[in-house]
């Protein structure tokens, strides 16, 4: 995932976690991630559908539950086509959902068109 970033010039100042508890203590800012100089709230959150602890659609509710982060762009981009998760994606507010392709040059194309979309040309309001 990062080397795709860093082959698509993505322009995103970018923060991985490992897993989608340690997603929801960055956004909370608990521990580790208390201080917001360091460890800033993110201009889009990318989800996996399948990460560990807690899977993208449990951090997706949470995000959305929660009215200082409703605003937040989430973009599920995981290797799931199940129209299942699909919807169940969009039902809890996802903004996209994006299937990861095995091949690395398509990944690395899909990460180069999400960027340049949701942060050079779509506009957003402050959180």
């Amino acid at each position: 995932m990062e080397r795709s970033f860093r082959k698509a010039e993505a322009k995103s100042n970018l923060q991985f976690v490992q897993n989608g508890q340690e997603a929801i203590d960055y956004l909370e800012g608990n521990a580790a991630y208390e201080d917001r100089t360091t460890w800033p709230l993110p201009n889009l959150v990318l989800l996996d559908v399948n990460m560990p602890k807690r899977d993208g659609f449990e951090v997706l509710q949470w995000i959305k539950q929660h009215p200082q982060m409703k605003k937040l762009i989430v973009v599920m981009l995981t290797s799931s086509d199940e129209p299942m998760d699909i919807k169940r994606a969009y039902e809890l507010g996802a903004n996209s959902y994006l299937v990861k392709s095995p091949l690395y040059p398509e990944f690395t194309d899909l990460i180069k068109c999400m960027d340049t979309y949701w942060l050079k040309h779509n506009r957003t309001c402050a959180l």
